[in-house]
């Protein structure tokens, strides 16, 4: 750290972890600088009172979550550390690029195993990990959707490890959430932090909304003039509503719950108090099993029955695609370099974490060698839930986590516990370091655009590695430095 790190924060010490904000990368030039001395003009008083008037502006507007294992606090609001996280135009453009590759990736395979099946006969990936996949689905086959996109909405999980490189950790292909915290957390800092931001060029982040209207258009059926988009959301009791009524603000439609829709004669309609009115493009929100009661579970009262039929008509468009889960295994995710060297004939402009799969004999035995230095997953799971994270587990979690692991071999996937980056965070004790994750957001109709930034998700907790809100972390505004930044002397 240079001079202006250790006289403002002389106790901020990273140890051994890749520090986001204190580590010296030339290309973001004076603005890590510009933010410490500006955060230490504010003082810590000041920075504690801001910081609590705007987590109470959050609540105020209603920015919550659900956590439905929690009966003391059910309603959360996603902690907010005031403290952005700053990556530079060149950090940014292999970020970016990265994404669109493996969305591209992720949709050739989507039409491949639903369709001809290529890749499983050529034996790049196992057929039994697609076919046996509980998110696969066979209705899907041989099924056309619009551009070849599968993927509408994307959220890719990267990490950086101690020596600064970025690493894939995750690919979240069925409804991933978070975005709509990227753009409050912009917004709250522009209200709370201005001081902060002045005279710092970034790129803006106020375009999502447009930009995933624009691709939900773009995947409507061809005839209609001015395509009827939706938002079909599970209704308040889902852990995302905030961002179901987020979203369908920002991108200027309907927000509607599946019995404000019916099916006649294969075409979706709208119900209003002016009657029915055709509704082109469904932007889904619940998953594949509750999205159509005469074709996944009939108890379902959440979707519309007859909607599939009329997709599968070509009179309705969905987005999500239904079975994009099978791109959200953990199993499969291991596949990734080798899914987009075989359908770009590239190599991939990020890596995945290294992982065993143990499913494969040699994965499995690996594993258990190694149940102490390694973190296990299950494959199916989101949300930090089941993970034994080995070099921290006591010897009575790590025996537990064989067994488990034993009983069902299929279902797990082990990693090496990588030391995510840090970054300096408002904790109790004052600035300290804690480790942070990034999910940049894709939307792709016929093409892929990138939201700059992402959700950066932080461990609120001293010395934690998981940084999922369900498991207490939070969430900081995430700065992308315009390519054309020009500093001139500090504001």
């Amino acid at each position: 750290m240079n001079e202006i790190f250790r006289s403002t924060w002389p106790d901020y010490d990273p140890g051994r972890y890749f520090c986001e904000l204190t580590r010296n990368r030339a290309d973001a030039g004076p603005v890590p600088g510009w933010l410490v001395e500006r955060l230490g003009r504010i003082g810590m008083a000041e920075l504690r009172a801001r910081a609590a008037a705007a987590e109470t502006e959050l609540i105020d507007l209603g920015v919550t979550f659900t956590v439905y294992s929690d009966a003391t606090a059910i309603d959360r609001i996603l902690p907010f550390d005031c403290i952005p996280r700053v990556l530079t135009a060149r950090e940014w453009d292999l970020l970016e690029r990265a994404c669109i590759q493996r969305v591209r990736a992720l949709n050739l395979f989507l039409g491949d195993i639903y369709g001809p099946g290529h890749i499983l006969r050529d034996g790049v990936i196992p057929a039994e990990l697609v076919h046996g996949n509980a998110n696969y689905r066979p209705e899907m086959k041989d099924f056309p959707v619009p551009h070849g996109t599968y993927v509408h909405v994307c959220g890719i999980d990267i990490i950086r490890d101690e020596f600064g490189d970025f690493r894939v950790l995750e690919d979240n292909a069925r409804t991933p959430s978070g975005v709509s915290y990227v753009i409050e957390n912009r917004h709250l800092m522009l209200r709370s932090f201005p001081d902060l931001m002045a005279g710092i060029r970034l790129r803006p982040v106020d375009d999502y909304g447009r930009r995933l209207r624009a691709a939900m258009t773009d995947i409507a059926p061809g005839g209609a003039h001015d395509p009827q988009v939706v938002l079909l959301s599970p209704g308040i009791y889902n852990s995302a509503y905030f961002e179901h009524v987020f979203l369908a603000r920002e991108m200027g439609v309907p927000l509607v719950v599946g019995s404000d829709l019916l099916v006649e004669n294969e075409r979706v309609y709208m119900r209003t108090i002016n009657g029915l009115r055709p509704v082109h493009t469904v932007y889904r929100r619940l998953n594949d099993d509750f999205l159509d009661p005469a074709v996944f579970r009939p108890e379902s009262q959440l979707g519309v029955p007859g909607l599939i039929g009329a997709w599968r008509a070509g009179n309705v468009a969905i987005a999500n695609a239904v079975g994009t889960g099978v791109a959200d295994d953990k199993a499969v995710y291991a596949y990734m370099p080798r899914i987009i060297k075989y359908y770009l004939g590239e190599d991939a402009l990020i890596q995945n974490v290294e992982t065993h799969i143990c499913r494969e004999r040699e994965g499995l035995q690996y594993t258990l060698d190694n149940l102490h230095r390694l973190v296990t997953k299950p494959v199916g799971e989101s949300g930090g839930y089941g993970i034994t994270i080995g070099p921290r587990a006591s010897k009575e979690e790590l025996e537990a986590s064989r067994a488990t692991i034993l009983a069902e071999p299929g279902n797990w996937i082990s990693q090496p516990m990588i030391g995510l980056s840090v970054a300096p965070t408002l904790a109790q004790e004052g600035i300290g370091p804690r480790h942070l994750d990034l999910r940049p957001f894709i939307v792709t109709g016929r093409d892929s655009w990138v939201l700059p930034g992402g959700l950066t998700r932080v461990a609120m907790k001293r010395g934690s590695l998981i940084v999922n809100s369900s498991q207490g972390g939070g969430s900081k505004d995430t700065w992308v430095l315009a390519d054309d930044f020009q500093p001139g002397p500090t504001p």
